[in-house]
């Protein structure tokens, strides 16, 4: 589907949400952001989806994180759900905004339309996608999941902990990795150069083909 996608700057949206108006390059500017959509107010999956991301809130604020929802629902609709979603995680509460897109035109912009689901009127509904931005609001990286499958929050978590890596040190995490395990170092990166910039030193495996490019480390 054509679209935001992977390097792509968000587009200067501005919309109402359960915040007051948000302009999205004010709100996003300097930071990380986790922006996510969800197929609409009042269903089940969304609801657990929501709650959930509202009980790692903490979690993505450590991280200098900021968090913003949207839905083609409006901002009352979504004032009254959260009473639900704060119902079905007790002790955690929904302090990030929900954009309200009534009109569908930011979920398109963003891509974030279901190709498949409709609402009862025959509307199309946004997927459950989701971007990383990073802080020159470019996207890092997206999910789109269909409505019929829910978020993993402690996947989007790890891949947050893993962009971050990369973004400060000259690295990668490969498959599986955890916040802690060690991390691949750039093939960019010669030996020397891992020796200035690792100075806790790194692990080269030693493979068949006898090429150093598998060297682990930890930042």
């Amino acid at each position: 589907m054509p679209g935001l996608t992977i390097g792509d700057t968000i587009p200067n949206l501005e919309g109402e949400s359960t915040h007051g108006k948000i302009n999205f390059h004010q709100y996003m500017s300097g930071s990380w952001t986790i922006l996510f959509s969800h197929p609409g107010d009042f269903t089940p999956v969304c609801t657990t989806e929501l709650g959930k991301m509202a009980q790692y809130a903490p979690e993505f604020s450590k991280r200098g994180v900021k968090l913003l929802g949207l839905s083609c629902d409006d901002v009352q609709s979504h004032k009254d759900w959260i009473k639900d979603i704060e119902a079905y995680t007790p002790g955690c509460k929904v302090n990030y905004p929900i954009l309200a897109d009534s009109k569908r035109e930011m979920m398109k912009q963003l891509n974030m339309v279901d190709p498949d689901e409709k609402d009862s009127q025959g509307n199309q509904v946004p997927s459950r996608a989701l971007h990383i931005v990073g802080p020159d609001i470019k996207v890092k990286l997206s999910f789109l999941y269909p409505a019929t499958t829910g978020r993993n929050m402690d996947e989007v978590l790890r891949v947050l902990d893993s962009l971050r890596k990369a973004s400060k040190h000259k690295v990668a995490t490969p498959a599986n990795w955890k916040p802690g395990e060690p991390l691949v170092i750039s093939p960019s990166v010669s030996n020397e150069e891992a020796k200035q910039m690792f100075p806790n030193g790194f692990e080269t495996l030693d493979l068949p083909s006898n090429k150093d490019y598998l060297r682990f480390t930890k930042v």
